[in-house]
């Protein structure tokens, strides 16, 4: 294998194998192939990839849908062919101007554009946090995207642990089964709030196990339902996104918030004027409806890893699938209906 220096570290310049898909469309438009090995930029690392956690965000990009996506990821191919977002790795390679991070160190973090599914990738040196050494690689991998945005909705639902001698919070998650609403529940339980949540039936007892008070099966309960009743609620997490903005908002009492995590809507702009109709039905209400637009946090993400580790929040990895077999693993989120998370092993 050649090498060559850049900053003060050997990177690898020959190619590896990756997933890569060259036209928008379902996982049959993923293939593997070798390609280029990447090398750092100023301010980025070369990493190692361990496992990599797929997402949501990755089917919609593999998809180019909306169409809307297509303006920030390449309008008539993905510019960067290699999805997966959440990653898991080693340093091997140090690019100009880093130097809080080591060629060996063992890291996790969410990269900007995809490039997980293959052996290697670029990423930003600001972007990554240690991963605590008792920590397997595939669990650190599912936490980054999924667990971010939980943290980021239930702060922008302003969940918060009580101060003593307070009632706790009650809290409705719809949604509560995918890899967001798994780690929102255990989160919202871990502040002391009392949850409640929307799943599948056959799901309910994981729910349950992971924190939830009371859970209704999705197809029988919606916002709307007597189960739910009206003005109940401090916080609703909406990450299935297709229940009325009206019959959303009636859930919480005057100060409460509902939180937008995620929404449908057409084939060009997605969720935008679901999102936008939220805000106009905001303005002057006492019962907030308030997209969140989650972002990379590794602060936030160093704190996730730290809860993992110590046993205090519990990914549930519904399926890890072989590098080999990756391109299965993108079929099977495309599915919709993944139970927590699933996770791809480079190893």
């Amino acid at each position: 294998m050649s090498e060559t220096r850049h900053g003060s570290a050997s990177l690898r310049t020959d190619s590896m194998p990756a997933w890569t898909q060259h036209r928008y469309g379902e996982a049959d438009a993923v293939a593997l192939e070798n390609i280029d090995v990447p090398a750092p930029r100023r301010g980025e690392v070369l990493l190692r990839l361990r496992a990599t956690g797929l997402n949501n965000g990755d089917i919609r990009v593999m998809r180019g849908e909306p169409l809307l996506v297509r303006l920030a990821f390449g309008l008539r191919r993905p510019r960067q062919v290699v999805r997966g977002m959440d990653a898991a790795a080693t340093v091997v390679g140090i690019g100009d101007g880093v130097t809080e991070l080591a060629v060996g160190d063992e890291v996790v973090g969410e990269l900007p554009a995809g490039g997980g599914l293959a052996m290697y990738a670029v990423c930003p040196a600001s972007r990554l946090v240690a991963r605590p050494a008792q920590l397997d690689a595939a669990v650190a991998a599912s936490l980054p995207v999924a667990g971010g945005t939980a943290w980021q909705a239930l702060a922008l639902g302003r969940v918060v642990a009580p101060p003593a001698g307070a009632s706790p919070q009650r809290v409705l998650i719809i949604g509560a089964s995918g890899g967001v609403g798994t780690f929102a529940v255990q989160l919202a339980a871990g502040r002391g709030a009392e949850v409640w949540a929307l799943c599948g039936d056959r799901n309910r007892a994981l729910v349950e196990g992971l924190g939830a008070a009371r859970t209704f099966d999705y197809r029988t309960v919606q916002p709307g339902s007597a189960e739910l009743g009206e003005g109940r609620f401090d916080a609703v997490l909406d990450i299935a996104g297709t229940a009325p903005l009206r019959a959303l908002r009636r859930l919480v009492r005057e100060g409460g918030h509902v939180v937008l995590v995620s929404g449908e809507g057409g084939r060009v702009f997605g969720p935008i004027g679901r999102l936008a109709a939220a805000s106009v039905l905001s303005i002057g209400s006492k019962r907030a409806l308030r997209p969140l637009a989650a972002v990379a946090k590794p602060d936030v993400l160093a704190e996730l890893l730290e809860l993992a580790a110590a046993g205090s929040l519990r990914p549930v990895i519904e399926t890890r699938f072989p590098f080999a077999e990756a391109g299965t693993a993108l079929a099977r989120v495309a599915d919709g209906h993944v139970v927590g998370k699933v996770v791809v092993a480079a190893d």
